[in-house]
């Protein structure tokens, strides 16, 4: 059996004049197709859950309202109605604002019905990279170092185990020396912290 939010009956009732009876419409449309789907409140709107992942959502707002399956990335489009030109409305149905905005219900069910196949299969979305993943593989580490740190196995090793962030202060110190003379020091000064287990700022660690 589904289950109810009575979170969501008060943000319907809360909802614009306009904006009501599409969600009801939505609801119910919803609840009719898949008679186990359990409702929740995520990010200050309305969800439905379906096999433990997200089915679809829906938004009202003061002038649309706004519909969006979870993985509609993975959906087949065969009716053209998640390829709108208005991205606006944050959803996949372009910017609601009558009954008559939104695609036949039986398209719409039919969308449902096959949002449904992917979480009964246990289907995910790609994981998406995260911020810095792309800086992460472009730190690069300078020839002249690599070179000179190979020389002092505890050091090398050392280096090697570090994190992404200690590899980089390290680097950004030697890298940012205005001269060669001022650079090689900072590259003897930094072997002798690597093999003593330290990391660039670790004069500041306790401060």
């Amino acid at each position: 059996m589904g289950k109810k939010d009575e979170r969501i009956d008060a943000y319907i009732a809360k909802a614009a004049d306009f904006a009501r009876p599409i969600l009801v419409h939505l609801r119910e449309l919803i609840h009719a197709v898949c008679p186990e789907v359990e409702e929740a409140w995520k990010w200050s709107f309305p969800h439905f859950i379906y096999k433990g992942d997200i089915l679809c959502s829906m938004a009202g707002f003061k002038e649309h309202c706004a519909f969006g399956f979870w993985k509609a990335a993975l959906l087949t489009d065969a009716d053209n109605v998640l390829s709108v030109t208005d991205r606006e409305g944050m959803g996949h149905l372009g910017k609601i604002t009558s009954l008559k905005d939104l695609p036949k219900d039986t398209i719409l069910k039919k969308y449902l019905k096959a949002a449904m196949k992917l979480n009964e299969d246990g289907v995910k979305l790609p994981v998406r990279a995260k911020a810095g993943d792309k800086e992460k593989k472009e730190l690069a580490v300078p020839d002249y170092f690599r070179d000179e740190l190979k020389k002092f196995d505890k050091a090398h090793k050392a280096f090697e185990a570090y994190s992404y962030a200690h590899k980089k202060e390290y680097l950004q110190w030697i890298t940012e020396a205005k001269t060669e003379v001022t650079r090689n020091k900072r590259i003897a000064q930094t072997i002798v912290w690597l093999e003593e287990g330290k990391s660039r700022n670790w004069k500041y660690k306790d401060c």
